[in-house]
């Protein structure tokens, strides 16, 4: 067989990799071809080939590896930078940006010499209240009334004319929510024939190969070994596993998460009733552990607000939106149109989100949930954390190196929109406890007294408390909103301990800033499996 994968034309080659279909011989006015899989034989049939053979699963992965893992793997991580280089992480910063970040350097530092020291505290005070009034700015339009989430059922559809949904599922160090994962994608209320789930694993997590190969998998699934290789990131390996995909739907599932059953014919039939120019679709993600301590409960706060009221609002007023990292469904055109996922940048949904926007396809949310496992512990918060808020940063300057460019592909709403959710939630992540204490003792001092009769200084003294005012009472108005949409109620502990929560974001921000200047690709693993939520279930699970 490996002989049989050395030449071949691009309509072969997909024949090869999305259907398991091998041309092992050519006669004269024919092609004979083997076929790995039940599924594959039913595909050559529909294309009126001459099958001949069958090949094992085992054999057929090796040779493919063998042949064409390596160039397999250059395309997927150098495919986005080497045909849309200004839309790629690959590299921090370009000359043009270095150069505007050491003039603007250079300026502030000739301000501050050469101004008194009262303007050059004016201009930071308005320039760090900037950032906070960004993000406040989107909580307080995420509490407008909208007509938020698509509600209302999509019209049916035949379960006949279902497309092939592929469902992509990277796992690395996995083994502790392997058996809860394929329970929800076991679950999942779709025809097995036309369902092609691919579980993504890593050339080097020998331990993940072993567990998955000791389990009775369905047809259709299948597993594809990454080849080992930098940057060793989920991105890209959705990007590698993307080539495997046969179906014209596409969505993503991370290793704890447990899918509604009917989330993917749900997003089928949304897909069918719309316009081609709708790219994606972001189910609702939530906690299955949400009131294990007060970690989760934040957690949980913090993404019912995200997906329960500001994403879906973005939805409706046709904005961009930073997807999640999972439940995202693709239409599988429009996702190979944009270049797939950025194996450089790791915050690859929020990115994908903007660069499907940029390219005219829209996104809209929908309100099936995939329940995830919250962080109960800091330390494993804090890495994932870390690894977010150096994607946002990442994120903006990719797309800021045109500014003018992003304006007129974005619109301007649509460029302040990707202002306040990157920049301006990384800035505000990085100042806020340092502005929050000085804004404590400039008005505990009596500072504020003595500068309120100066019109400019009185001015930044007003606004910038009305920031702080108003953040704050959006940030927990929209937490109970959302909150409430879950079916959460009385959670006034964690909402107005939700201050403290914020707090834990600074050293997450400064961790990703060095992150950014040191190792910018670098990804940091979340574990998963902590919860006692799941330890529970596995357990009876286990019971006789």
């Amino acid at each position: 067989m490996p002989d049989a994968l050395q030449c071949l034309a691009p309509a072969d080659r997909q024949l090869v990799l999305r259907h398991k279909i091998v041309a092992i011989a050519f006669l004269p006015g024919m092609t004979l071809y083997a076929c790995a899989t039940v599924e594959a034989e039913r595909e050559a049939r529909r294309r009126g080939l001459r099958v001949v053979s069958r090949i094992t699963l085992v054999d057929y992965h090796r040779a493919v590896r063998l042949v064409l893992g390596p160039s397999l793997l250059r395309e997927a991580v150098y495919h986005l930078a080497a045909t849309r280089p200004a839309l790629s992480a690959r590299v921090r910063l370009w000359p043009e940006q270095l150069l505007a970040v050491l003039l603007l350097v250079l300026v502030a530092m000739l301000a501050g010499l050469m101004s008194e020291a009262g303007y050059v505290y004016l201009t930071l005070s308005l320039l760090g209240g900037m950032f906070f009034a960004m993000t406040v700015a989107v909580r307080i339009f995420a509490l407008a009334p909208a007509a938020a989430v698509q509600k209302r059922p999509p019209p049916a559809i035949l379960q006949d004319t279902l497309p092939v949904y592929s469902v992509l599922v990277p796992l690395f160090r996995e083994t502790a929510v392997l058996h809860q994962l394929l329970g929800g994608l076991m679950a999942l209320n779709y025809p097995a024939a036309k369902l092609d789930i691919k579980l993504i694993l890593e050339e080097t997590d020998v331990t993940m190969q072993r567990a998955v190969a000791a389990l009775p998998l369905p047809e259709h699934f299948d597993v594809i070994i990454v080849p080992a290789g930098k940057p060793q990131t989920k991105p890209k390996a959705l990007n590698y596993a993307l080539k495997f995909a046969r179906g014209s739907l596409l969505t993503i599932f991370d290793s704890e998460d447990i899918p509604e059953r009917n989330q993917l014919k749900v997003a089928a039939a949304i897909f069918a009733s719309r316009n081609e120019d709708l790219a994606c679709l972001q189910a609702v993600l939530t906690f299955y552990n949400a009131n294990e301590n007060w970690l989760t409960r934040q957690f949980t706060a913090e993404y019912a607000a995200l997906f329960n009221l500001m994403l879906p609002q973005l939805a409706a007023s046709g904005l961009p939106l930073p997807l999640g990292g999972t439940s995202n469904h693709f239409r599988v055109k429009a996702l190979v149109e944009a270049g797939g996922w950025d194996p450089f940048n790791v915050t690859e949904d929020a990115d994908l989100g903007y660069r499907l926007a940029r390219l005219g396809y829209t996104t809209d949310c929908f309100t099936s949930r995939t329940y995830e496992e919250a962080n109960i512990h800091l330390g494993n918060w804090m890495k994932q954390r870390r690894r977010w808020l150096k994607g946002f940063l990442h994120t903006w300057l990719v797309h800021m190196r045109s500014p003018l460019s992003l304006m007129r592909e974005l619109g301007p709403s649509g460029f302040w929109i990707m202002q306040c959710l990157s920049i301006g939630v990384f800035a505000s992540a990085l100042l806020h406890p340092f502005l929050l204490v000085h804004a404590l003792w400039f008005f505990l001092s009596g500072e504020a007294r003595a500068q309120l009769p100066m019109p400019l200084h009185g001015l930044a003294i007003g606004l910038n408390g009305a920031i702080l005012i108003l953040g704050y009472a959006a940030a927990i108005l929209c937490a109970k909103s959302g909150l409430r949409e879950l079916g959460y109620r009385h959670w006034f502990g964690t909402l107005l301990s939700m201050p403290f929560y914020w707090m834990l974001m600074t050293p997450a921000a400064w961790l990703a800033l060095w992150d950014f200047l040191v190792r910018p690709h670098h990804w940091h693993k979340t574990e998963h499996g902590l919860s006692a939520v799941l330890r529970r279930r596995s357990t009876r699970a286990s019971s006789p």
